[in-house]
């Protein structure tokens, strides 16, 4: 059994994570299909 500080920190964690994983899914997508700029 882990201590709810920490249960709820490593909860915030895999939300953080899933947010990034969900923004590098969808960079991936628009790089797929074309829809990127090239930034100076």
């Amino acid at each position: 059994m882990i201590p709810k500080e920490e249960y709820v920190r490593l909860k915030k964690l895999e939300d953080l994570n899933f947010d990034l994983i969900r923004q590098f899914a969808s960079s991936l997508a628009d790089l797929k299909s074309g829809r990127f700029r090239r930034l100076a």
